[in-house]
């Protein structure tokens, strides 16, 4: 099993499979690296080497009682790749891996990446406030918080019908895939789990996303449950300079498991500079 030790003690475990190209995925809340499984295959026999780690608190990893916050999952994964010694890397975070990802850039730049990919990601901000009114009210959020520590076991099994869209009439639903999603939020720490939710609600990611000056692709359905497109896929490709934004019709929040092959065919043609189906180009704010 492989894993790294952070400054802080923190032991993190991660997959590094196949050589080529770098892409580094970070997964969502509360899975793990094991949430990222069919893009790992697809892409490492695509001649890319594949890397994803399990945040701190979450699966293998050490489950701790401080530093469950989105600036220590940042630094972590900043560790991992100095670590590796990646360049031209592609990150890919979903969800909460993708605040994970924007907040990597805010603090540690771009040098060592070539392009970076948001995946029903969390960014900008999913707190509804006076300056964001679409997003959720905190409420929401303190229920996803109670959920966990009464009875996380059947809050994690309930979540799966809005996360993968299985609550909507006719959808084709999973039993494995619930099943995985649970056994991979049980292995996590509820401190680290708990503590997690704030820094996927209530942090502001926009300082971070401005600072990106890669290639960026966004993808998100326009029925994600969990994080609603217009607060987070449709604010970040305003923000970030021409962002590609691809919107899945009818997409849920789990889009690489529900929607696994036609999200490897994007994330591949972005990875190889060739045009995304349906994607737009973006303008920013700036620009508008």
């Amino acid at each position: 099993m492989s894993v790294f030790t952070t400054a802080d003690g923190t032991r993190i475990f991660y997959k590094d499979w196949g050589q080529g190209q770098p892409i580094v995925f970070s997964h969502g809340w509360p899975l793990t690296a094991d949430a990222w499984d069919g893009q790992m295959d697809f892409f490492g026999r695509q001649g890319f080497r594949v890397i994803a780690h399990d945040r701190r608190s979450h699966g293998r990893s050490d489950q701790t009682w401080d530093g469950n916050d989105m600036d220590s999952y940042a630094d972590d994964l900043a560790a991992l790749i100095d670590m590796l010694d990646l360049r031209d890397a592609v990150l890919v975070g979903h969800s909460t891996g993708g605040g994970e990802v924007a907040r990597y850039v805010g603090r540690h730049g771009t040098a060592r990446l070539a392009k970076v990919v948001l995946v029903g990601a969390v960014p900008p901000l999913m707190l509804k406030t006076k300056e964001n009114p679409g997003g959720l009210p905190i409420e929401v959020f303190d229920a996803i918080r109670q959920g966990t520590y009464d009875n996380r076991a059947q809050f994690f099994r309930d979540l799966t019908l809005p996360f993968y869209g299985y609550n909507r009439e006719g959808a084709a639903i999973s039993e494995g895939v619930r099943d995985s999603f649970w056994l991979q939020g049980m292995m996590g720490g509820i401190k680290g789990q708990i503590d997690c939710i704030r820094e996927f609600s209530e942090v502001d990611y926009t300082s971070d996303l401005k600072r990106i000056d890669v290639p960026v692709l966004i993808v998100h359905g326009d029925d994600d449950q969990i994080v609603p497109i217009g607060a987070s896929g449709h604010m970040a490709a305003r923000i970030v300079p021409g962002a590609i934004l691809k919107i899945y019709k009818g997409g849920d929040h789990g889009l690489p498991t529900t929607h696994q092959d036609a999200f490897n065919a994007d994330l591949s043609a972005f990875l190889r500079d060739e045009p995304v189906e349906g994607a737009q180009q973006q303008r920013s704010h700036e620009d508008a």
